[in-house]
C-alpha cells in the first residue's frame, strides 16, 4: 500500500512537471497589412540643459577655465607665482572713474586680471580637470592684453604635461597700451589628456589680460563644439533638441534666468551667468549655436523661454511686456529676414538662412494661476505675429493652462525602473481628443546605480508605449543629456565624459535604437500566452530630505504593526556622514537634525532596509527655502522616491508616493512650524497624517505586467516592418513571431540586441561598452519567425520587404 501511494506521488510530481515545460510558447502576431496612426516624426528627441558643467567644460570646448575671470573678484581657477614675490595679482573690476581710469575690455566684461609686475611671474590655468592635448594637433591661444606703466616683455606661452614637461610652446609679443587681442598658435608635441596652459613674464609695470580662450583648431563641422560629444549627441539621430532648460531658464531669482539676448554675437561681450546648477556659464554655448547645432543633427529646434517667473519671483503682469517681446524677438532671430532687426543680427553673426524654429515652450515647470495668467500673454502675441509656431505649456502643479487651450502640454516624468514598466500603457486609454503630449523630461533617475541595463529597459518600455500612442505623444526626450564625471549635479546623466574620454549609459543606446528605428505608421499586434511580471514587493529604511530649503526633524519613532518600536534614533549620536544623497549641510542640537544647505536633492537615511510595514511619528518643521520638507520610507537605495513630502512644488503641494501609487493635493509647509507628522505603511497602502489629521492616503496594489511590452510599425520610406520588444523579466522568453498576411517579405532582417550578462550592470569611463547593442541576422520562414527574447533586454528587429 505504501509503495502504491509512492508510485501515486512520484507520477502527480512527474506530471507537474511535464506540465510546465510544455507551457504553451509565446506567440506574437502582426497585422502587417493594416497600419494604423502615422507615428509622430518627432517623437524621439533629446533635451540639452548647462547642468553638470555639460555646456563649459564639456560640449563647449574651451580649455580655460575662468578665461574672463568673471568669476569672482579674487582670482578662481589659476594659479599665480611670482618667483621672487613682489609681482602680485589681482582682479580688476574696471573703476573707469580711478586716477588714471581702469578701462574694461568693454561694458560688458568689466573684470580683468591685473598683474603688477616687478620680476618674473607664471601664471597657470589646468582647465576642467586637465587639457585634453592630442599629439600632432594644433591648438589656438586667444587673449586681451594691454601693457602700461612700462611693461613691455614678450609673454611665453607653454602647454606643460601633466608631469611638468613642456609639450608646446609660442610667444606673444608687441603688447600695446590699448586693449587688443594677441593669439598664439601651439602644435602638440606629446599627447596628454591632463595638460595645462602655462603664461610667463618678467619685467616691471602693469598688465592687464581678459578672455584667455584655449581651444583646438578642430570642432565638429567647424562650429566650435567638442567632436566626440557632438558625434555623440548626433549618433542618437534625435528628431528635435530643446533647450537650454530646464530650471536654467527660470532661476532661483530672475537675476539667474537665462537671457538668451546675452548669449549672442561676439564672445567677449556675452555675459556670464551664475548657473542654478552651481557653477559660472560663459554663455560661449548660446542661442545661436543652440540653433546650429540643431540645424546640424537634422533636428528641429525647440526653444524653451523665461515666462516672467522664477524659481522665487513673479514679474508683475503690467511689465512683462519685456519677457512677451524677447520671445517674439527669439522667434525673429531664429526665422526672420535678413532685412529684420534680429534676423539682421542673425546674418552678421554667420547664418543668413533662417533657422526655421517651429516649437517655442512658455516657461518650465511653472504652474498656477501666475502662470496661467502670463501664458494668456504670450500665445496672445506670438500667434497674432507667428501663427505657425507650436507653442507648449508646462503641466504642473496639478494642471495646464484652458485659455486658450494649449496645443503641446509638458509633462516630465523620473522614478525607478518598475515605474515605467509598470506605467508603460499609461497613454493606451489617454482620451484622444485631449491635449497632445511634449514629454519633455523622462529618466530612470532611482533603483538603477549609477545608471544601469534595469534602468534602460524601464525607459525603453516607456517609450513603446509613446510610440505606440504616437497620436497623442507628439515628442518626448530623455533628460539630462551630458556630465562632466567631475561635476555631478544629476545623479543620472545620458553621457558621461572627462577631457578626453564619452560613455553613454545603457540608456544612451536605447535612445538611438528607437530613434533609428522609427516607422511612419503604427500596426496593430497581440501576444498570447504572455508571462507576467509579479508587483515588486516594497520595503527599505527611513530619511528625511530637502529640495532647495532647509529644514529640521526630531522626536521620530518608527514602530511595528504590533505596537513594538523598531527604531528611536538619538540624533547627538548619529553619524550624519553616512548614507546621503545630494550635497547636504546635516547638524544635531538639543535632539534637533538639522538640514541647511538650500541644494536640490538633499536626503539622509537611517534604519533597517528590510522593513515592511511600521509607522513612523516625528516632528518637522520647514526653516527656509522654496519647498518644505521630505520624509522617505521604503528606501533601499538611498535615492528611491518613496514619501511623504510637505510644501512641495515651489511649497505649493503635499506629495505622498509609494511604488506605483503617487497622490497630489494642495498644500504648503509654513515657515516654523512644528508639524506632528505620521505615516503608516502597510502592504502596499500608505497613509499620512498631518497634526493628527489623515491628509492623504494610496494604495500600491498594482495589478502585474506581462513580460514582453512592445511596438510594431511600417516605414514606408525602407518597406520595413520594426517591432521593438523590451523583456522586462529576468528570464528569456521563447517566442515564435507571425506577420500576419505578409507577402512582401524577402525572408531576410536584422536584430539589434541590447542585454547583459545581469540588470545591474554599467558602463564606465574604463569599461565604456559593457552594456552595448549587438546586431545579428534574422531569417523568416514564411511569415515569420522563432525568436528568444533574452531577460532584461530590448530587442529591435527590422524585417525586409521587397519594394
Amino acid at each position: 500500500m505504501n509503495q502504491k501511494k509512492i508510485f501515486i506521488s512520484k507520477l502527480i510530481l512527474l506530471l507537474l512537471i511535464m506540465g510546465s515545460a510544455v507551457h504553451a510558447q509565446t506567440k506574437i502576431t502582426v497585422d502587417v497589412n493594416k497600419p494604423g496612426h502615422a507615428i509622430s516624426p518627432t517623437l524621439f528627441g533629446i533635451f540639452f540643459e548647462d547642468i553638470n558643467l555639460s555646456a563649459d567644460g564639456g560640449l563647449y570646448p574651451e580649455m580655460v577655465r575662468n578665461r574672463s575671470f568673471e568669476d569672482a573678484d579674487t582670482l578662481q581657477n589659476w594659479k599665480f607665482i611670482s618667483s621672487d614675490s613682489k609681482s602680485i595679482a589681482k582682479i580688476s573690476n574696471g573703476e573707469i572713474y580711478a586716477k588714471p581710469p581702469v578701462l574694461p575690455l568693454n561694458p560688458l566684461n568689466r573684470k580683468s586680471l591685473l598683474i603688477s609686475a616687478a620680476g618674473s611671474f607664471k601664471l597657470e590655468n589646468s582647465g576642467y580637470w586637465g587639457m585634453n592635448m592630442v599629439q600632432g594637433e594644433s591648438y589656438t591661444l586667444k587673449l586681451a592684453a594691454r601693457a602700461i606703466d612700462g611693461f613691455s616683455t614678450p609673454l611665453k606661452i607653454r602647454i606643460l604635461d601633466s608631469k611638468g614637461n613642456e609639450i608646446s610652446t609660442s610667444e606673444i609679443k608687441g603688447i600695446t597700451g590699448n586693449w587688443a587681442y594677441y593669439t598664439a598658435n601651439l602644435k602638440i608635441n606629446t599627447g596628454d589628456p591632463k595638460a595645462s596652459l602655462e603664461i610667463s613674464g618678467e619685467g616691471k609695470g602693469k598688465l592687464f589680460l581678459d578672455m584667455v580662450s584655449l581651444m583646438s583648431d578642430k570642432t565638429w563641422k567647424n562650429h566650435g563644439l567638442r567632436t566626440d560629444l557632438a558625434e555623440a549627441l548626433g549618433a542618437i539621430h534625435p528628431k528635435f533638441l530643446r533647450f537650454p532648460g530646464g530650471c536654467w531658464v527660470e532661476g532661483n531669482e530672475m537675476k539667474q534666468m537665462n537671457h538668451w539676448k546675452n548669449t549672442i554675437g561676439n564672445i567677449d561681450t556675452r555675459t556670464p551667468l551664475f548657473n542654478f546648477w552651481g557653477y559660472n556659464a560663459t554663455n560661449g554655448l548660446g542661442f545661436h549655436e543652440y540653433l546650429q547645432l540643431a540645424e546640424d543633427m537634422g533636428a528641429e529646434p525647440l526653444y524653451c523661454i523665461n515666462v516672467g517667473m522664477s524659481h522665487r519671483e513673479v514679474i508683475p503682469l503690467d511689465q512683462m511686456g519685456q519677457w512677451v517681446q524677447d520671445a517674439l524677438d527669439a522667434i525673429e532671430y531664429a526665422n526672420g529676414p535678413v532685412t529684420s532687426v534680429w534676423g539682421g543680427i542673425r546674418a552678421k553673426n554667420g547664418h543668413p538662412e533662417p533657422f526655421n524654429l517651429k516649437y517655442m515652450e512658455i516657461g518650465n515647470e511653472n504652474g498656477g494661476t501666475p502662470y496661467n495668467e502670463r501664458w494668456t500673454l504670450f500665445v496672445k502675441a506670438i500667434k497674432d505675429k507667428y501663427p505657425y509656431v507650436r507653442l507648449i505649456a508646462n503641466e504642473w502643479e496639478g494642471g495646464h493652462p484652458k485659455e486658450p487651450n494649449p496645443e503641446l502640454v509638458d509633462e516630465h516624468y523620473y522614478n525607478n525602473p518598475d515605474w515605467f514598466i509598470w506605467n508603460s500603457n499609461k497613454y493606451d486609454n489617454y482620451d484622444r481628443n485631449g491635449n497632445r503630449v511634449f514629454i519633455g523630461e523622462y529618466a530612470v533617475t532611482a533603483g538603477t546605480g549609477n545608471g544601469n541595463l534595469r534602468g534602460a529597459i524601464g525607459e525603453a518600455a516607456w517609450m513603446t508605449g509613446m510610440e505606440r500612442n504616437s497620436d497623442i505623444v507628439e515628442m518626448g526626450a530623455y533628460a539630462p543629456l551630458l556630465c562632466n564625471v567631475n561635476h555631478k549635479a544629476w545623479p543620472i546623466n545620458l553621457i558621461n565624459f572627462d577631457s578626453y574620454r564619452w560613455f553613454g549609459l545603457p540608456s544612451y543606446y536605447v535612445q538611438q535604437m528607437f530613434s533609428s528605428n522609427q516607422g511612419t505608421n503604427v500596426l496593430s499586434f497581440t501576444v498570447e500566452n504572455n508571462p507576467t511580471i509579479e508587483t515588486p514587493q516594497s520595503m527599505g529604511c527611513i530619511g528625511f530630505g530637502t529640495w532647495m530649503a532647509s529644514a529640521e526633524f526630531k522626536d521620530v519613532v518608527v514602530t511595528a504593526t504590533n505596537g513594538k518600536i523598531l527604531y528611536k534614533p538619538d540624533f547627538a549620536k548619529l553619524d550624519t556622514t553616512l548614507r546621503q544623497t545630494g550635497k547636504g549641510k546635516w547638524s544635531v542640537k538639543d535632539g534637533v537634525l538639522k538640514q541647511s544647505a538650500i541644494e536640490p536633492g538633499v536626503g539622509i537615511f537611517m534604519g533597517d532596509s528590510t522593513w515592511k510595514d511600521y509607522a513612523i511619528t516625528l516632528k518637522a518643521r520647514r526653516i527656509s527655502g522654496e519647498n518644505g520638507f521630505h520624509i522617505f520610507f521604503h528606501n533601499k537605495n538611498n535615492n528611491d522616491r518613496n514619501r511623504f513630502e510637505v510644501g512641495g512644488w515651489n511649497n505649493s503641494m503635499t506629495h505622498l508616493e509609494l511604488g506605483m501609487a503617487i497622490a497630489d493635493m494642495k498644500g504648503e509647509a509654513k515657515a516654523d512650524k512644528w508639524y506632528d507628522v505620521k505615516i503608516e505603511i502597510k502592504g502596499g497602502d500608505a497613509r499620512a497624517y498631518l497634526d493628527g489629521k489623515l491628509v492623504q492616503e494610496i494604495s500600491d496594489k498594482t495589478l502585474a505586467v506581462k513580460s514582453l511590452i512592445m511596438s510594431a510599425a511600417k516605414d514606408d520610406k525602407s518597406g520595413d516592418v520594426i517591432l521593438k520588444v523590451v523583456n522586462a523579466s529576468a528570464k528569456a522568453i521563447k517566442s515564435q513571431i507571425d506577420l500576419k498576411e505578409a507577402k512582401a517579405l524577402t525572408g531576410k532582417g536584422k536584430a539589434i540586441v541590447l542585454t547583459s550578462t545581469g540588470p545591474l550592470d554599467e558602463n564606465t569611463l574604463e569599461n565604456q561598452k559593457k552594456v552595448y547593442p549587438k546586431t545579428e541576422d534574422v531569417k523568416l520562414t514564411g511569415a515569420g519567425c522563432k525568436r528568444t527574447f533574452p531577460g532584461n533586454s530590448l530587442t529591435v528587429i527590422r524585417f525586409c520587404t521587397k519594394r
